[in-house]
């Protein structure tokens, strides 16, 4: 059907244009003897034929997720002459194993070694899923590249610009001269009287010449030195350095994304297709999402910090965060993934191979004994960075300066969007936070799963003298002497002893039980058997959603 005619005009394609071609012998499964056949290798598909000539293959192996190794000759049965042993012996034997189960090992071997050794690399090579993984790089380098082109296009227009500018202003200079030349033509009569001045005129108006020229010379030299020590000078100096600064942070910060990207990223989604993978595709994905693509943002935004430099004095910054601004979306998707990266990376960790693999990659010298994790954290402080260096900027830059109304609007995009992540990572964190606590309690907790309580803190303090207590987060809630409160409930109660109950507050009759804000604080007091001086107040004691009571002298700690 069509499927065998796709095959075969693969095999067509393999006679002709095929990675490797020749003739090897093939073992049979059957009466393990040995048969000359002629292979084609195209793609990840061997093709064998019964000759050279053949129009139609014999038969043919996928070798996707396969691999080939060298095995020794096999024993020889029997006697036979003892050349032809030699000869066999001599032969190159290499055995192609399939990632698959349930087919069998093709086992092949060939006259000559290095034909052996050229047929045992073309079939490593022949892995659909690395060429895969190489499209996918090259189409990353040619989205870099596209980035760039876009850039120096606008420096040529920008260029050209000048150029047109640069034109006019010659037209209008040669205008000038022509203008000049005009009127020295008109004084040239007047000029020729002038020779016949007397020589002490011409002297006293070369010593006039020469003061006014000293003394423009000095009126200049009073200018620049005045505007040297002024106030806007200095600010200018500082704006400069600031400007400076930004670039070595840049190229630093470029530097750590390099090694983030290529010392760990692709290190690791190269060992995720191995064939006994440490970590999977999705993994790498959760860990490095977006890594790559705020690495390549960078690399063109440093390279049009390098070029802004270049044009110094001339600083123009504020089309660069144009182009920045727009894609720091990619920004709010790594910081809202940044604490689950790091969750998968210890699941990970778990992995005593993987575990293994990551110290190696860490041992690297480029590194400098830095972890993976601390490589994934410095995405997080890039945007208040540049928001403090638009601060900076703007103190410095005049209200009048061409820049300032550009750079005041990244500086308030900055800051907008650093707050909505700074929302969702602390959104995301409390209800992370609140499940924690929910899965610890043994029959759960349906008010931990509103979305509008709030974590507030975890920890603990020592005060013998206070009744409010709260168990290890690491264990579950069980005692003979626990109130767990929240709100306007009580969640769960227990108590052996009743006649230790204090007499003022009514008895639980069940583990579930309803009560009042007011019921709850006189609970508290009487079982501090004081006066209740040592509870907190009513507003602020009722302000904690979770808290849990406790009397006896079970051994709690204390908050």
């Amino acid at each position: 059907g069509q499927q065998s005619g796709h095959a075969l005009y693969l095999a067509f394609l393999a006679r002709k244009e095929g990675t490797k071609r020749g003739f090897l012998s093939k073992k049979t499964a059957e009466a393990s003897r040995w048969h000359e056949k002629w292979f084609a290798l195209y793609q990840n598909v061997l093709f064998y034929f019964e000759g050279e000539q053949s129009c139609r293959p014999a038969g043919m192996y996928l070798l996707e997720g396969c691999s080939c190794e060298r095995t020794p000759a096999p024993p020889r049965a029997g006697a036979g002459p003892g050349g032809v042993r030699d000869a066999l012996d001599k032969q190159y034997y290499f055995t192609v194993l399939f990632g698959h189960e349930g087919q069998k090992p093709l086992e092949l071997r060939c006259e000559e070694e290095q034909d052996g050794k050229e047929w045992m690399e073309a079939i490593h090579q022949a892995s659909y899923a690395d060429i895969l993984i190489e499209r996918e790089v090259l189409m990353q380098k040619y989205i870099h590249l596209v980035q760039i082109v876009e850039t120096e296009k606008i420096a040529a227009n920008q260029l050209r610009h000048q150029l047109e500018d640069q034109d006019t202003e010659i037209e209008r200079l040669k205008s000038e001269i022509i203008a000049l030349n005009k009127t020295k033509e008109r004084m040239r009569p007047y000029q020729s009287n002038q020779e016949d001045e007397d020589p002490d005129i011409k002297k006293i108006k070369k010593v006039q010449s020469f003061m006014r020229g000293w003394l423009c010379r000095r009126k200049w030299k009073t200018i620049v030195q005045d505007y040297i020590c002024s106030p806007h000078a200095e600010s200018m100096r500082k704006r400069n350095q600031i400007v400076f600064t930004m670039v070595e942070a840049e190229s630093e910060y470029v530097h750590q994304l390099y090694i983030l990207v290529n010392g760990f990223l692709r290190p690791l989604r190269m060992a995720a297709s191995s064939k006994k993978p440490p970590i999977s595709h999705d993994d790498v994905s959760s860990i490095f999402l977006n890594s790559e693509t705020i690495m390549f943002l960078h690399e063109i935004f440093h390279q049009g910090l390098k070029a802004r430099i270049a044009n110094w004095p001339t600083l123009i910054l504020a089309d660069l965060f144009d182009i920045l601004l727009p894609m720091l979306n990619i920004y709010q998707e790594f910081v809202r993934n940044h604490q689950y990266s790091l969750q998968v990376l210890a699941n990970c960790k778990q992995n005593r191979d993987f575990d293994k693999l990551l110290k190696q990659y860490e041992a690297n010298p480029a590194c400098e004994g830095r972890m993976l994790e601390t490589f994934l954290t410095y995405p997080m402080f890039q945007i208040p960075r540049y928001i403090i260096t638009l601060h900076e900027l703007l103190a410095h830059t005049p209200h009048e300066h061409v820049e300032r109304k550009s750079l005041e609007f990244a500086k308030s995009k900055l800051e907008e969007l650093s707050r909505v992540m700074h929302d969702e990572v602390s959104d995301t964190e409390n209800i992370r936070k609140n499940l924690a606590i929910e899965r610890m309690i043994v029959e759960g907790c349906d008010i931990l799963l509103d979305t509008s309580q709030t974590f507030i803190r975890q920890g603990t303090m020592k005060n013998s003298n206070t009744i409010i207590v709260k168990h290890e987060w690491g264990r579950q809630l069980h005692s003979d002497w626990t109130l767990l409160l929240s709100g306007p409930d009580i969640l769960c109660s227990s108590k052996k002893d009743r006649l230790a109950w204090p007499t003022a507050v009514a008895v639980p009759s069940a583990d579930d039980t309803q009560a009042k804000a007011q019921e709850k604080l006189a609970l508290l007091k009487a079982l501090s058997h004081k006066t209740g001086d040592h509870v907190r107040s009513e507003n602020s004691c009722l302000l904690f959603p979770f808290f849990i009571s406790t009397s006896g002298s079970a051994p709690h700690d204390i908050i």
